[in-house]
C-alpha cells in the first residue's frame, strides 16, 4: 500500500515531496478523485466540502494543480452500476479522502464495496488521506454522532495497526491538547501517533515513517512516549 495520511492536507514542502514520492510523478502529470463523503455528518457539510474542492478552506489538498481532478461520492454509489465507477478508481494517480466524521465514512466505504477494493487499489493508486479520511484506515477512530448511524458502528477500516490522532494542539479543537490526546491515546491497545497539521505518517509496502515539519509524539501502550527530533 502507499499512504499519505495527513491532518490537514499538503501543509509544507515536505510533505508536498512525500507525495510527489510517492506518486512517482509531479502532482501536474497525476489524476486525483476526491471523496467528500465524510464531511457531509458535520453542520454545513455541504458548504464545507465546495470550500475544500475550491480550496477557500485548509492547506492544499484538491486544488494542487491536479492533471485532473474527479468527485466519487459514495452515497450515491449503491444507485449505480459498479462498471461506471470501478475504472475511475482504477485509472486514478491519487484518492483524495477528505475529513468529517469516521464512522459515516466507515459506513459508505463498506457499504459501496470500497472498503473491499482498497487492498488490491492500492498497490498502485496512493490514498492521500485528510483528518478523518486518514483515521479510517487505522485501527481507532472517532464519530460525532449527528448520522444516525447505531452508536456501536465500526469507525475505522483496521487496515493499519494503530492510531492516528490529528489536529494536535490547533486552535480549532481546544480539546486536542497534548495532554488530553495522551489521555486518550493511554485508553487504546495500539500504538497511536498524535500529529498537528503540519505533519503526516507516509506507508510505503509496509514501511511507517512520520513526515512533519511541525510536532508530533508517538505513544505506545506500554505508556513509553517518542517524542519528535528537535
Amino acid at each position: 500500500m502507499k499512504l499519505l495520511l495527513t491532518s490537514a492536507g499538503i501543509s509544507n514542502p515536505s510533505i508536498h515531496a512525500a507525495l510527489v514520492e510517492l506518486l512517482g510523478k509531479p502532482v501536474a502529470e497525476a489524476n486525483a478523485l476526491f471523496i467528500p463523503t465524510a464531511i457531509y455528518a458535520l453542520p454545513n457539510g455541504g458548504d464545507l466540502a465546495r470550500r475544500v474542492i475550491t480550496g477557500a478552506l485548509g492547506d492544499p489538498f484538491c486544488d494542487m494543480g491536479w492533471k485532473s481532478l474527479g468527485l466519487l461520492e459514495l452515497t450515491a454509489l449503491p444507485s449505480i452500476q459498479r462498471e461506471l465507477w470501478v475504472p475511475l478508481l482504477e485509472q486514478t494517480d491519487a484518492l483524495l479522502v477528505g475529513g468529517g466524521d469516521c464512522q459515516y465514512l466507515c459506513h459508505w466505504m463498506r457499504q459501496t464495496g470500497l472498503a473491499d477494493l482498497l487492498p488490491t487499489l492500492l498497490r498502485k493508486t496512493v490514498y492521500v488521506g485528510l483528518s478523518a479520511g486518514s483515521m479510517v484506515l487505522t485501527s481507532w477512530g472517532t464519530t460525532y454522532g449527528r448520522h444516525g448511524l447505531p452508536v456501536g458502528g465500526d469507525k475505522s477500516l483496521g487496515l493499519l495497526d494503530f492510531a492516528i490522532h490529528p489536529h494536535l494542539d490547533h486552535e480549532w479543537f481546544p480539546d486536542n491538547s497534548l495532554a488530553n490526546l495522551e489521555q486518550l491515546a493511554a485508553t487504546l491497545p495500539m500504538p497511536s501517533y498524535l500529529i498537528d497539521d503540519q505533519t503526516a505518517i507516509k506507508v510505503s509496502d509496509g514501511a511507517v515513517d512520520v513526515v512533519s515539519e511541525g510536532h508530533w509524539k508517538k505513544f505506545i501502550p506500554s505508556h513509553r512516549f517518542i517524542p519528535s527530533p528537535p
